[in-house]
């Protein structure tokens, strides 16, 4: 069993496809991005057991820089290609990280992180709004079902944020 609070889920796939519509119905009908991307964020943290950061890195035409989160303090700013955050962003594919030490180039915003999984975020229009990024305190914490929870958590998001 999956569990979160008073909620008991009987898969991962199902707690997601809740978290999805708890996003959607947070996000509509607030047309600013930062607010939304801030409850978006306290919205999976306190919902996902073992995560110890969860937020936007936001591109502003030349790098990826923090935008609202949840965790402890994170780096400022990433360069495209650079890290686990930059190859998601470069790459336009989701990174599935088990074990951030074995990932050539991973940036250490914060010493505890052992896992981590990074969305790219692409408006209709192709554009990089930016990447939405999870760490876990242990490794191994994300799998193929988080990997498909986070992009359908992500589309919901972006379909708020591409109007």
């Amino acid at each position: 069993m999956f569990a979160l609070s008073s909620n008991t889920y009987a898969t991962k796939s199902e707690h997601y496809a809740d978290l999805v519509e708890q996003a959607r119905s947070l996000i509509s009908g607030e047309p600013d991005l930062i607010a939304n991307a801030a409850n978006f964020s306290a919205l999976v943290f306190h919902s996902l057991p073992r995560m110890n950061w969860a937020g936007f890195y936001l591109y502003d035409g030349k790098e990826l820089v923090v935008g609202p989160f949840q965790g402890k303090p994170a780096c400022i700013r990433i360069a495209i290609g650079a890290g686990v955050c930059g190859t998601a962003a470069q790459t336009r594919q989701t990174q599935v990280v088990q074990d951030v030490s074995q990932f050539s180039g991973h940036i250490p915003c914060d010493s505890t992180s052992k896992s981590e999984i990074v969305v790219p975020l692409v408006r209709t229009d192709g554009t990089l709004l930016g990447v939405w990024d999870c760490d876990s305190f242990v490794t191994e914490r994300f799998d193929d079902e988080d990997r498909q929870g986070m992009e359908a958590l992500c589309r919901a998001f972006m379909a708020h944020a591409n109007g």
